[in-house]
């Protein structure tokens, strides 16, 4: 009985290259991937089987690994050489850091892209934000969303630092789960198998306004409802975007 607050890998992928081909960022994309992770390839299966679907030709796929994450000189040379003008990266902020500072030592200057993993990027100790001017990413949070401000104000009184769309989904999920149990009338003396079957019936009622969604609706399988949003890095900061 698992309901997620995050998109799943494959809606990820679909909806990247939906959004690349439908505001024509590129045409020829290369990706860098983790092929260990399930996360990563995950996202770009889905995105691969979606490119065609939106006039996009991916003429480089490289694969890391979680053993061998620290030199990426192969897989920017393949993308280099292929003459992509975007390199989709559906990997963690901690590994396209370390990328997209040796495309720089390289003179490679495509357009980059991530998903909700890059959401971090700009909190590396020791990273240049300089280099992360223009990175795209779909995430279903940004700091500087209107219906956001009440939740980063208080975030940052009680952290002292902007939150990251990790601690978004872990907010809304708390209180997907506290809208469920009032929907349902649930009650702290209850069994827990009857809990359980309420909580299970109350989250496919409920909509959510959530920093990470305006109505958030889960199906039956668990999966979330809501519409995907994309941010722009820019001056160091993340900018919304159409």
């Amino acid at each position: 009985n698992a309901f997620r607050v995050c998109y799943s890998d494959p809606d990820q992928g679909r909806a990247s290259a939906q959004y690349i081909g439908e505001h024509k960022l590129a045409t020829k994309i290369a990706i860098i991937y983790d092929s260990s992770s399930e996360y990563s390839d995950g996202i770009r299966e889905s995105f691969v089987a979606e490119a065609p679907n939106q006039g996009l030709e991916v003429v480089a796929s490289e694969a890391f690994t979680s053993d061998n994450n620290t030199d990426f000189s192969v897989q920017l040379d393949k993308a280099k050489e292929s003459g992509a003008d975007l390199v989709f990266l559906p990997i963690y902020y901690q590994e396209a850091s370390v990328i997209l500072k040796q495309a720089n030592d390289k003179d490679f200057h495509p357009q980059f892209f991530g998903c909700d993993g890059m959401d971090g990027i700009l909190s590396v100790d020791g990273f240049d934000k300089s280099l992360a001017e223009g990175l795209m990413l779909l995430t279903p949070f940004s700091v500087d969303e209107e219906s956001s401000q009440d939740f980063v104000t208080a975030y940052r009184d009680a952290y002292g630092i902007d939150p990251l769309q990790f601690a978004a989904d872990a907010y809304d999920a708390v209180y997907a789960v506290k809208a469920a149990a009032e929907k349902e009338d649930v009650k702290a003396d209850m069994d827990v198998a009857d809990i359980c079957a309420a909580l299970e019936k109350g989250m496919t009622e409920i909509t959510l306004e959530g920093v990470t969604g305006d109505e958030i609706t889960w199906t039956e399988d668990g999966e979330p409802n809501k519409a995907p949003k994309a941010v722009e890095i820019k001056d160091g900061a993340y900018a919304a975007m159409e």
